[in-house]
């Protein structure tokens, strides 16, 4: 009983880890994007970007991910057997690629608070589609186990990649041209 009750845990923390993990980085992108506002106007929105992304990651996103790390040591403790099966081996090397996601995150929340993060609003959208592709990877690896074909999961995760960055990159096509309808039309 205990493992379903550590199940649980993991699957609402992992919800909420991935919830502040897409949400941090649209921050980041308004965060970057109001750079181009006068001098007055990013001040006061700086401070208030600060004051988001400190309580999002604090409070929400950084407990949510050590919750999810507890309640899957407490089920790899339980259940040691799963150790032993590939499929968890490759759902593990994913969650450590999204560790490293984390922790990267919050070194751009360091260089935006001090003013040198050096990542356009393009690449952090691009960034932002990272953490998609690897969800994809995890929830996959562990709903098909020993039954996916890795062929296929590498050429799938290559299209949705893609794919994300095509949509990126078409949304920001659109996204300027909209603003240059809105210059011309002022």
């Amino acid at each position: 009983m205990v493992y379903l009750y550590a199940k649980a845990v993991h699957i609402i923390f992992v919800v909420c880890w991935m919830a502040g993990l897409f949400y941090i980085v649209r921050l980041f992108i308004y965060h970057t994007e109001a750079k181009s506002k006068s001098a007055e106007e990013y001040g006061v929105l700086h401070k208030q970007f600060i004051l988001m992304e400190s309580k999002l990651w604090w409070i929400i996103t950084t407990p949510a991910m050590y919750l999810t790390i507890v309640a899957a040591l407490v089920m790899l403790y339980i259940n040691p057997g799963l150790l032993t099966m590939g499929w968890m081996h490759v759902k593990l090397t994913f969650v450590l690629g999204l560790i490293l996601y984390h922790f990267a995150c919050q070194r751009i929340m360091f260089q935006l608070k001090g003013e040198s993060s050096a990542w356009s609003s393009t690449k952090l959208r691009l960034w932002n589609e990272l953490a998609t592709v690897l969800l994809f990877a995890i929830v996959f690896t562990v709903v098909l186990k020993s039954a996916l074909n890795w062929i296929f999961g590498v050429l799938g995760l290559l299209i949705l990649s893609i794919s994300l960055m095509m949509a990126v990159k078409l949304y920001k096509k659109f996204r300027n041209k909209s603003n240059s309808n809105k210059t011309l039309n002022s």
